[in-house]
């Protein structure tokens, strides 16, 4: 099948890049030059494990290609993914004007029947206005399919391989044959096609994302109140997380989520359900909790080094929002950085992935290290905030040679804290006593 993808990012590459390994012929296409040349040139622009081998190997096969002239790739497509960015407006809104922008180009340049099949988290409604503006240029029969994606970076090529589920908002049954023949390979093991509207399919995603960030942010919460009371966030996770009905994923507490979908897809929903007169109050408290945790890192610094750190120098490990990805919007390690250099301290910062972003976003108000030990080198103390596996097992006896002062904040709670005091370490944490 012929099938083009409208929009490189981190889902339209994982799409694009899937769908070809899996024998059909895919031309992706996007406005961003710079992202384009590096792909023709076999660089890939994003950090996705896995993602740089499977598009080597499809374009070397002939099944893959990616260009900037979206009508060109538009021409002959059965079947277009839309797949550009949907970022916040200033009022919490999704921007949907590249979507519609997509949709136009679709109606104005089809040569024939096309499938339309929006992968962009979008709110509810968009199919609806994508229908209305390809059928007031579109010749051709068309339908447009509500298929959100549930990818998690870092693992988003086996989320695609292998699904939980695969969601299609559709009106028709032959958009209902399209969908089955694209995924049929991906469903043989027994995880469902669910088959619904295109509203409900809209808010399917982003149902899903609002409630795995009220998990986080309401055992954050929780991890506060321990401090408080003195009880182990660990142990009250484990015994209410090990009750069939909640469940242990997604229940650590840390320094607070960020990347390109919980945040943007909590403020859209929340915009979604005010447009029609609800204010959603769980929601509400998600996001400000959220906003909250993302300071409690440099809380506990000032705490223990005072108002004032002008003189002192902070290691920093982890920049990206989460591990296996080079992706830094809205990563907490933002706010942490900004705090302290607020407060008049130096940072050094090190990340396996995230550096030359991490350079791009803060230029020369940071230290840059070439390795983790490196950055903690003369540092009055060492802040982790995203829990990359090579900070989960470090020489610590190197580490306290290094250091300035022996204090560690571990703000994903990955390390022993008796293990560390016993080392002589001050030791804090989220949470455990």
């Amino acid at each position: 099948m012929k099938i083009t993808v409208v929009g490189t990012g981190y889902v339209g590459l994982v799409v694009g890049t899937c769908m070809a390994d899996m024998g059909h012929t895919v031309a992706g296409v996007d406005a961003d030059e710079g992202k384009i040349s590096a792909l023709q040139a076999g660089r890939v622009p994003i950090y996705e494990p896995g993602l740089d081998q499977l598009i080597e190997r499809n374009v070397r096969e002939g099944r893959l290609s990616f260009g900037r002239n979206v009508h060109a790739a538009l021409a002959e497509a059965r079947v277009v993914f839309i797949a550009v960015g949907t970022p916040s407006a200033a009022d919490g809104s999704a921007d949907l004007s590249g979507v519609f922008q997509v949709a136009r180009d679709i109606a104005t340049t089809a040569t024939g029947a096309v499938t339309v099949i929006i992968k962009s988290t979008v709110p509810v409604g968009t199919a609806d206005q994508v229908r209305a503006i390809m059928r007031e240029h579109m010749t051709f029969e068309f339908d447009v399919v509500s298929n959100p994606e549930f990818l998690k970076e870092g693992a988003a090529i086996d989320d695609f391989l292998r699904p939980d589920r695969i969601v299609c908002g559709l009106a028709t049954d032959s958009a209902r044959r399209v969908m089955e023949d694209l995924y049929a390979p991906l469903v043989r093991s027994g995880k469902p096609i669910l088959f619904m509207d295109n509203r409900s399919a809209e808010l399917c995603k982003y149902t899903a994302n609002a409630f795995l960030a009220t998990r986080i942010s309401f055992i954050n919460e929780i991890a506060r109140l321990c401090d408080a009371v003195g009880a182990d966030v660990d142990s009250v996770r484990k015994g209410a997380g090990t009750d069939s009905r909640i469940g242990l994923r997604f229940f650590y507490p840390g320094a607070g989520y960020g990347g390109s979908c919980f945040p943007k897809d909590v403020k859209a929903l929340q915009e979604t359900a005010r447009t029609h007169g609800i204010e959603l109050e769980v929601v509400g408290a998600v996001e400000k909790v959220n906003d909250a945790q993302k300071h409690l890192l440099a809380d506990m610094v000032h705490q223990r080094f005072g108002a004032d750190l002008t003189g002192l120098r902070f290691a920093v490990w982890g920049l990206s929002f989460k591990p296996e990805t080079d992706d830094m919007r809205e990563a907490p390690a933002l706010v942490v950085i900004d705090r302290l250099l607020s407060a008049g301290a130096a940072v050094t910062a090190y990340d396996p992935e995230s550096m030359h972003e991490a350079r791009r976003i803060l230029g020369d108000r940071v230290t840059f290290a070439d390795r983790s030990l490196d950055a903690v080198a003369g540092a009055d103390a060492l802040i982790l905030v995203t829990e990359w596996n090579e900070f989960r097992s470090p020489d610590f006896e190197i580490v306290k040679s290094k250091l300035k002062t022996p204090v560690v904040f571990d703000g994903r709670n990955i390390w022993n804290p008796a293990a560390l005091r016993a080392l002589g370490f001050e030791y804090r944490c989220i949470g455990r006593p």
